[in-house]
């Protein structure tokens, strides 16, 4: 099979990214959230949407473990391919998926991983992102925002991370993260919370998920810890805003109310806009 075509229309990424989404039917806090419906189409379809409009990927793809996740994701239009279901994280469901575009004919020169359950990304985040790797030691890069809210701080839901004078990660972890020196100001510049989106070389992808589980990932239950283990550098790049991933109920009850918000606003001023035409369509008769 040739090379799929650009997804995207508009200019084409200098580097060719590929974004692969990973999805299984099988999400524990919120049930088949993957195909949770808002304004006619699934979480998933809304995620890989978001992606395309960025057109910062040449080509976007659901890799699902689950017929019913292909089927929606098809049925929209966006592109999907089969996994297997037994995958301990997400990217090892996406180095499969890619290994199977490359075998195909794909040569992207950047993967990347963006979460099923994150509609939401800004686009010049996932920019900022591949253009990391404009510098050519960088294999492996995330995303990361300024943390200034003690409660999110404190909570071992919202990951945080350090760096070095590089940018690149020193640890990741669930716990507070620099440590507040007696009430250092610097504190508030150096707390950072994660953004889960990873972006890899292709053999950089392979390699992570080849190497054996470190005992720090499997202790804070962080993959990325995996490469930092291993001695391999991951560039954290910043972020310009946190998006709000999907994790409950109440996270789907507001993306929900912020999409029905935003097409209320679109209706209203394609309302404002057809009355002032009528109106100037009647001065002029």
């Amino acid at each position: 099979m040739s090379q799929a075509p650009t997804t995207n229309s508009g200019s084409r990424p200098e580097r060719r990214a590929v974004a692969v989404l990973p999805a299984r039917i099988g999400s524990t806090r919120l049930a088949r959230k993957m195909l949770l419906e808002a304004a006619g189409a699934p979480l998933i379809v809304h995620s890989a949407r978001n992606v395309i409009a960025s057109k910062t990927c040449a080509r976007v793809v659901v890799a699902a473990d689950d017929d019913e996740i292909l089927g929606a994701v098809r049925a929209h239009g966006v592109e999907g391919a089969k996994t297997r279901a037994d995958h301990q994280s997400g990217s090892d469901r996406v180095n499969e998926c890619f290994a199977t575009l490359a075998a195909a004919g794909e040569t992207a020169e950047i993967v990347v991983n963006v979460q099923g359950d994150e509609p939401e990304l800004a686009h010049a985040d996932l920019q900022a992102l591949i253009a990391a790797f404009d510098d050519s030691t960088v294999e492996m890069a995330t995303l990361a925002v300024p943390l200034t809210d003690p409660a999110q701080f404190s909570s071992p839901n919202v990951v945080k991370v350090v760096c070095d004078a590089r940018g690149n990660a020193l640890y990741f972890s669930r716990a507070p993260i620099p440590a507040r020196a007696h009430g250092s100001a610097a504190h508030s510049l150096l707390a950072r919370r994660h953004i889960g989106v990873y972006a890899f070389r292709p053999a950089a992808l392979t390699r992570f998920c080849t190497l054996a589980r470190g005992t720090l990932e499997q202790t804070e239950s962080l993959e990325q810890l995996r490469w930092l283990e291993h001695g391999f550098q991951l560039r954290v790049i910043a972020a310009s805003r946190a998006p709000q991933s999907i994790d409950t109920l109440g996270d789907w009850e507001a993306f929900v109310a912020r999409i029905e918000s935003g097409r209320r606003d679109e209706d209203s001023a394609s309302g404002s806009v057809r009355g002032a035409r009528s109106q100037s369509g009647t001065g002029a008769g």
